[in-house]
């Protein structure tokens, strides 16, 4: 997370804009000492030249899934919907209802090609300007507009530029940061859900949650993930709506979206941890793949729709762009939870989870021991069953095991505080997660375990 100071303290439950408390947002004011990420243990994947022999990026979006790689798909290309004022905290509309598509994105070319961790032939910039200063900017530098869109929790025009003659993306960023027009730039980075490969849910037991007793009612959750199969039994009345960040791309992909929705707020047979919690979802994910662009569109509708918390089981390398959307994010109440990472023991930190004010989340199983492709890192702040659980999956369910699936518990017990306390601040929930963990490997925060295994029941009691 980067730019002007935002106290963690300052939190409040209403997503109203306030500019008081996301003077972050703007890249003019980078000076900030609580706008600095603790950098230690980063890997940020490279902004530096195109890869050799980059390919298109149908061939690139892999199935994470223990599943045989689909056909390939398109490339996203977000159009995200103009801004409308956020609702309140009651129920949204009813399940099952229209899948939103944005329409006032201004697209000349959709994503072409991908290499690596970054779209090797695309930037993206914050541009101080209208539509005539983007196009003027991409007229000085030999650059071609591919989208552009006002961004809410960024506080400006966010602009995907295409680099047509072949130039590094590390040498395009440094000639757009010359410009006094451009605010900030980053690669357009790529991010990948986090499923291992793949029996009864044990994680009430685990958590010390009362699945008799077990409630997110009313409470709004986003989910940024792939498409769901919203005719899941586990998800009738779950869903409060839909938002399509790619829509475009024809949805191949249900089963991690399923799943993730259901473990947080499903119902009947699969209950989630927060049964009675509205879910926001968004989908932002294609064959496991997606882009920083469409992310950042996601993360746009989920701050209209006054969400109380984030859900990102997701990883990626780490991106100015994203670090500044999560910090506003929080400055304006929302909780975001993101999956740790499931990379091994050896692996870089994980991008969103390692931003300050975002509560990562590591895997256990039924007996508390760590899944072993977890990432390791300071960054670690918890740890939540998530190997070998039965969840919702696609029209039917399936054991699941990631960090991703951890996320979702954490996200779902989160709900239950906030059902319980709709007043408690994001500030004093991460706090509270962190005195009530039960301990596990070495003794106080660990790499491995972060402050050790989620108590939620310990976590209720502890109120300010």
């Amino acid at each position: 997370m980067t730019v002007a100071a935002v106290p963690a303290s300052a939190q409040t439950n209403a997503a109203k804009s306030d500019q008081t408390k996301i003077d972050c947002r703007n890249g003019t004011n980078a000076t900030g000492a609580d706008c600095a990420k603790d950098g230690s243990g980063d890997n940020a994947g490279g902004a530096g030249p195109a890869q050799a022999g980059a390919v298109f990026l149908p061939t690139l979006i892999v199935d994470l899934f223990p599943n045989p790689v689909a056909p390939p798909a398109p490339m996203p290309s977000p159009r995200p919907e103009p801004a409308t004022p956020p609702g309140n905290n009651q129920a949204g509309p009813p399940a099952g209802g229209p899948i939103v598509s944005p329409t006032d994105l201004i697209a000349v070319q959709p994503p072409r090609a991908v290499a690596g961790d970054f779209v090797p032939d695309e930037v993206l910039v914050t541009v101080d300007g209208d539509a005539g200063a983007v196009q003027q900017i991409a007229a000085s530098f030999g650059l071609e507009v591919r989208s552009q869109r006002q961004s809410r929790l960024l506080g400006t025009t966010l602009v995907r530029f295409g680099i047509p003659d072949g130039r590094p993306v590390g040498v395009v960023l440094a000639q757009l940061a010359a410009d006094g027009r451009t605010q900030r730039g980053e690669p357009n980075h790529i991010y990948s859900l986090q499923q291992a490969a793949g029996i009864v849910n044990y994680a009430f037991d685990r958590i010390a949650l009362d699945a008799k007793q077990a409630s997110g009612e009313n409470v709004r959750v986003a989910v940024i993930d792939t498409g769901i199969d919203d005719t899941n039994p586990a998800l009738a009345g779950v869903i409060a709506a839909q938002f399509d960040a790619m829509p475009d791309v024809p949805v191949e992909k249900r089963d991690h979206g399923t799943s993730i929705d259901g473990l947080i707020a499903g119902v009947g047979a699969l209950e989630g941890m927060a049964p009675g919690a509205r879910i926001y979802h968004a989908r932002a994910f294609e064959g496991g793949k997606s882009t920083m662009d469409v992310i950042l569109s996601a993360l746009d509708w989920a701050a209209e729709q006054n969400v109380s918390i984030i859900n990102m089981s997701f990883v990626g390398p780490k991106n100015d762009l994203l670090g500044a959307a999560c910090r506003n994010a929080r400055a304006l109440g929302m909780v975001l939870v993101a999956a740790a990472g499931n990379n091994g023991p050896k692996a870089p930190y994980g991008y969103p989870a390692a931003f300050d004010g975002v509560i990562a989340v590591t895997a256990t199983d039924a007996k508390d021991a760590l899944m072993p492709q977890a990432n390791r890192g300071a960054y670690v702040f918890i740890s939540a069953p998530g190997v070998e659980m039965v969840a919702p999956s696609g029209a039917g369910s399936d054991v699941v095991t990631g960090t991703s699936f951890a996320a979702a518990i954490v996200s779902g017990a989160i709900a239950n505080l906030l059902h319980a306390s709709p007043d408690r601040s994001a500030d004093d929930i991460e706090k509270a997660l962190a005195a009530t963990a039960r301990d596990l490997g070495p003794k106080g925060r660990d790499n491995d375990f972060g402050y050790g295994l989620l108590d939620i029941k310990a976590a209720e009691a502890a109120k300010e």
